[in-house]
């Protein structure tokens, strides 16, 4: 019997002979290229059913592939079975991505037209395919015919974020795009990604999971600040909404129509004009085309400056991670002694006690992802998700993987703890102690200033690799404040990125190891990039872990860690302590105290 994606493939494929197409791609992003789209946009997982946030889609009339990367392969395999769709792989050594499969698959072909939904790909990802004998066909909202019940586009409450928070003012960062317009000798700048928007503004919003983001785009000039945000003109706002969007009006910015963006990019009325094309929608690419607009490609500068934390936003993240850690150890302790008692807990009965937790601070607003609770075979899933019905039950043996976050009114929180239940094999114990000697390599880091994370990376990836050992994923990524859990343009992974690591960064520290229908390990935080002072050799930068919660030592084996990470170790619970046991009850006090101790 045909699934209803194999259903949906057919219907696609009826849409391109209509259309006289010989190839569709369809991307898992938004009109912003967002890493999360909001449910409008998940046109991926309506046709496939991939529920995975990383992934795109190729079809033509004798093929559907699913191209995704190793944190999604079993996933991907088992969700794609029976739906008429093959996982391709990435980012491994032999990989063919989508340009380059389309251009050996019709090689021999005159003219080659491939249908896109402009709003959901990026300028780039166009560019990219650069076959002569291709022909780009822009679809917007490609689905709409066939997506009967496709979700609007979401408007929820904005509200503002005070200066006392973020550490500077709208006006203040405004004027920095202003200067960079200067300096690149252009008119205006078109801001289409939503944390970049979002930060620039001090807005927050969820009109995506998980997300603080308002969906928006936003047009700077040297005198005027354009933010297009309205969806539905005709709606009454909520009193919260007024107020905020009365503040930014009040600050010269204004306030405008989400659909009105398309009416505003004319030549004469933006001059030359800037935009980050990695963010910037195919559609939106041509539009400027076809107005005329001279437009410059350039990295945007905002990603950098919301990457490098003010220390008002330091002190902020460091409040957050105080008060999630306190959630954590409270979990930690409710989790052992729960089953210790001989009470059924199931893997989502897990994430909904964590959730609770965090809730009870009044500063607490919603997680900042979709809580990953693994107990065995699910955590050799690096994004496993969570059955909130028939979730597995948790026994008192073998390892429970859990990466949860939280957003707070000053930060953005991102942990996970590997916690053993029980006895575990010889295997197991081996390979948790070698993924914490490789969160203890890098959180230990000392390196010039102006290195990248991709030359740290291995940092992490050594003790594994002594035993031959590896995993798929980057080591760390970047932390907004109060924004987005994944933020570039700093990374520490494999893949080149020049960008150097600054004073003022948060990047996590998670390596790990997946064994497929067994188990997973993952040891993370976030640790803040600082100065560690200068001498004839140059400027020395180290990492200071910003979470707290303490690592689970009952199955380390302590001869395969050096007498410095034991002290790293030492020293770090020492801080745990310090810091949390004055806000815990006191027998989780007690009991981290034992914890920490044996």
């Amino acid at each position: 019997m045909d699934s209803i994606y194999s259903l949906r493939l057919e219907q696609v494929r009826s849409l391109m002979r209509a259309r006289g197409l010989d190839a569709v791609i369809i991307t898992g992003t938004d009109p912003h290229q967002s890493e999360y789209p909001a449910a409008r946009w998940k046109q991926v997982e309506w046709v496939s059913g991939f529920t995975g946030e990383a992934g795109d889609i190729l079809i033509t009339a004798d093929h559907a592939g699913l191209w995704t990367d190793s944190r999604y392969f079993i996933q991907a395999r088992e969700q794609l079975a029976g739906t008429g769709f093959v996982l391709h792989k990435t980012r491994v050594p032999d990989e063919v991505p989508i340009p380059k499969w389309i251009a050996a698959h019709f090689s021999d072909q005159e003219e080659v037209v491939i249908g896109v939904d402009g709003l959901c790909i990026s300028a780039e990802q166009v560019q990219e395919l650069n076959g002569n004998n291709y022909r780009i066909v822009d679809i917007p909202d490609m689905l709409d015919a066939l997506w009967q019940d496709r979700p609007a586009i979401p408007e929820t409450p904005v509200t503002v974020v005070s200066a006392a928070y973020s550490g500077e003012t709208r006006a203040e960062r405004l004027l920095q795009i202003r200067e960079f317009l200067e300096q690149e000798g252009c008119d205006s700048m078109l801001v289409t990604a939503l944390d970049e928007i979002a930060w620039t503004l001090n807005v927050r919003g969820s009109d995506i999971d998980y997300n603080p983001y308002v969906i928006s785009y936003l047009l700077v000039s040297a005198d005027e600040a354009r933010w297009f945000v309205l969806k539905d003109v005709a709606r009454t706002l909520d009193p919260v909404t007024l107020d905020s969007l009365s503040e930014l009006e009040s600050d010269g910015v204004q306030v405008l129509p989400y659909s009105d963006l398309e009416l505003s990019l004319e030549a004469e009325a933006v001059g030359r004009l800037v935009t980050d094309g990695r963010a910037l929608n195919y559609h939106l690419h041509c539009l400027l085309e076809q107005n005329g607009v001279e437009t410059v490609l350039r990295r945007s500068p905002i990603a950098l400056m919301k990457a490098v934390k003010n220390s008002v936003e330091i002190r902020g993240m460091e409040e957050a991670h105080i008060i999630d850690g306190v959630a954590m150890e409270r979990f930690l302790y409710w989790l052992e002694s729960s089953l210790e008692a001989g009470r059924t807990v199931s893997e989502w009965d897990a994430a909904l006690e964590l959730g609770r937790l965090r809730s009870e601070n009044p500063h607490y607003r919603g997680d900042s992802f979709e809580t990953i609770s693994a107990y065995g075979p699910g955590a050799a899933l690096p994004h496993y998700i969570t059955p909130r019905t028939d979730a597995p039950l948790l026994e008192r043996r073998g390892l429970y993987l859990c990466d949860s976050g939280g957003q707070y009114d000053f930060g953005t929180t991102d942990i996970t703890r590997t916690v053993p239940l029980g006895e575990c094999t010889q295997r197991e114990r081996e390979d948790y102690t070698l993924v914490l000697k490789g969160h203890i390599n890098l959180a230990m880091a000392v390196f010039p200033e102006g290195t990248p994370g991709c030359r740290l990376d291995a940092l992490a990836r050594e003790p594994l690799w002594r035993f031959k050992r590896n995993f798929g994923h980057g080591t760390g990524h970047g932390v907004g404040f109060f924004l987005g859990v994944h933020e570039g343009p700093q990374d520490i992974r494999q893949n080149l990125n020049a960008q150097p690591l600054e004073p003022g960064m948060i990047t996590s520290d998670e390596p790990g190891i997946y064994i497929e229908g067994r188990y997973g390990i993952r040891h993370e935080n976030l640790l803040l990039c600082e100065r560690d002072g200068e001498n004839d050799f140059g400027s020395w930068l180290k990492f200071r872990p910003l979470t707290l919660c303490h690592f689970d030592t009952s199955i380390l084996i302590r001869d395969l860690l050096t007498a410095e990470e034991r002290a790293w170790l030492s020293a770090y619970h020492e801080r745990v302590c310090r810091e949390l046991t004055p806000l815990l009850p006191s027998d989780v006090a007690e009991w981290l105290l034992r914890k920490t101790q044996s």
